[in-house]
């Protein structure tokens, strides 16, 4: 088998890209380079290029007629960042998905996969969704996987086109193997604020301390990776079982169904980095929500797929890959925080 995979330079592409090439199908990754990184697609077949560069993505059906899927990993993903540029993420995220929409079904792609997120959902009293939650994103990133949902299960209805949207919860760790892992050396997201301040000893600001959670702290579903990346491989293995029949459009929750609150991860960070961080509380960021986390078996149920990796291998993982990201990708950019020996050793 051979799928397309746009975005298939950024973290989570590049290792579903892995997770493909371990199982025997074969990636054609189409990145245009922004966040994603040329390290990440050496020896793949790679495109560098938009994904709503019509004649790029006709040259690549036209070398690669064989492709029988596409993985739509490529977005911008930063919430304040959206809430700050509205206009710039429904143009990146929605604007463009809607040109690589019309490619494919133009060359003959009938089966699709979506990187959807668990940011579109109205969390309940008790934190816990499922597929069937309302769905209420609380900014504009949120939004704009909520769009292409609705713009997703429209086009199934219309064209020769099935889909499979994957709403992720919050992806921690790196590629096992460490072939891949996170590009940025100054992440947005909580784990990689806690990374850059074990790298750095500056202070680890814990962003909002006053949600209805047990502790007060944002509840989140942190999934690894590398489970995230095998999920998708089975969704490609079983496309046509997900999907049979006249069922053009399913939707499936990947997450563990585990409610982690910040503060538990900063307590499991302390444990697998063995050492405390310096941490003060700070107010919530633009955009932030209390968080949900997955009660659904869907995934179990369709897929057969289950995680497998635990929290604390995902931070061990992603401490793992943060000590080899320089010799991977080059030093860090001015500004960027750079690597103390053995600082990052866990125990």
């Amino acid at each position: 088998m051979k799928v397309l995979i746009a975005g298939g330079a950024g973290f989570i592409g590049s290792t579903i890209a892995s997770a493909c090439l371990d199982a025997g199908i074969t990636p054609v990754i189409l990145d245009n380079l922004s966040t994603g990184r040329a390290e990440f697609v050496d020896d793949r077949i790679f495109y560098q290029g938009d994904i709503a560069d019509r004649a790029l993505l006709d040259r690549v059906f036209a070398e690669h007629p064989d492709i029988e899927a596409a993985v739509h990993c490529a977005a911008l993903i930063v919430v304040p960042e959206s809430v700050q540029h509205p206009l710039r993420y429904y143009r990146e995220n929605v604007g463009k998905t809607v040109e690589f929409l019309d490619a494919l079904v133009a060359n003959g792609c009938e089966r699709f996969l979506f990187s959807s997120s668990a940011a579109i959902y109205q969390p309940g009293e008790d934190f816990a969704v499922d597929e069937s939650s309302p769905v209420a994103a609380t900014s504009p990133y949120g939004e704009s996987k909520a769009m292409v949902e609705r713009v997703l299960e429209d086009s199934a209805r219309a064209y020769p086109l099935r889909v499979v949207s994957l709403r992720y919860f919050n992806p921690v760790g790196a590629d096992p193997k460490m072939r891949t892992g996170l590009q940025l050396a100054r992440p947005s997201h909580v784990l990689g604020k806690m990374i850059e301040a074990a790298r750095t000893g500056a202070t680890f600001q814990l962003t909002g301390t006053d949600w209805p959670t047990r502790d007060g702290s944002g509840i989140r579903d942190y999934v690894h990776v590398w489970d995230l990346a095998q999920a998708h491989v089975e969704t490609l293995r079983r496309f046509d079982t997900v999907l049979d029949g006249d069922r053009r459009y399913e939707v499936i929750n990947l997450g563990t169904g585990n409610g982690t609150t910040v503060r538990e991860l900063l307590d499991a960070f302390h444990s697998v980095l063995g050492r405390p961080i310096t941490t003060e509380v700070s107010p919530r960021r633009p955009g932030d929500a209390a968080g949900t986390y997955t009660r659904s078996d869907r995934a179990r149920r369709l897929l057969g797929w289950e995680p497998s990796l635990s929290l604390a291998e995902g931070i061990q993982h992603s401490l793992q890959w943060a000590e080899r990201r320089d010799s991977v990708l080059g030093p860090a950019e001015d500004g960027e925080p750079t690597p103390v020996g053995g600082v990052l050793s866990a125990r």
